[in-house]
């Protein structure tokens, strides 16, 4: 114990003390990337030792989902998912996100690395994923229905099979971006698609 009375040292579990590891690692994949980016590099951020560090995780592969987990409550504050906001300006919100998004490149490699990795059941990041998409999807889906209701969706369109398409196309572009961020807008591909099935400006 310290002379304030706190619990000193790598076993030091708090949720603070976990949120700033997380917060530290969104700096390091973002400013760093994926592959460049290290435990090592999150730990020296917070002060602490890479077991030290890890002592908050099951292991790396649970870090790293809990990292993107932050990132998506982040990304909340981009995309309105309130009840209130829900509709249209939560798509356009999702296009805002995807713009963001090619700021950080080594947190969309994160994504992308991950997502695959977890198709596998034991994987740690297994859940999360499964979890995600549901969210996601649902919140997409819940926001095209209120635009059809408000006759801003085309007629014929399914709410559900547009929400998955945008999520599908989102995933598929991040792809093509990182294996060649010259080829490909992601924003505006996203644009492309949306203004097909919206009877309203993006």
């Amino acid at each position: 114990m310290s002379t304030t009375g706190k619990v000193r040292g790598s076993y030091a579990k708090t949720p603070a003390r976990r949120r700033e590891i997380l917060e530290a690692g969104i700096e390091v994949f973002s400013t760093s990337g994926f592959r460049s980016g290290s435990i090592r590099e999150i730990a020296e951020r917070v002060g602490m030792s890479q077991a030290g560090l890890l002592h908050h995780f099951a292991n790396k592969s649970e870090l790293l989902a809990a990292v993107l987990e932050l990132r998506d409550d982040q990304s909340a504050e981009v995309v309105p998912i309130d009840d209130e906001h829900v509709g249209i300006e939560t798509i356009r919100g999702f296009v805002r996100l995807i713009e963001y998004n090619a700021t950080v490149p080594g947190l969309v490699e994160l994504h992308c690395t991950l997502s695959a990795e977890a198709t596998a059941v034991e994987h740690p990041a297994h859940q999360y994923f499964i979890n995600r998409y549901a969210f996601v999807v649902g919140q997409m889906t819940l926001a095209f229905e209120r635009m059809r209701d408000a006759g801003q969706l085309v007629a014929g369109v399914t709410t559900v099979g547009a929400a998955r398409a945008m999520v599908a196309l989102s995933d598929g572009l991040q792809v093509q971006w990182l294996l060649d961020r010259t080829s490909v807008d992601m924003a505006e591909e996203m644009r492309r698609y949306l203004r097909g099935i919206l009877t309203v400006e993006l």
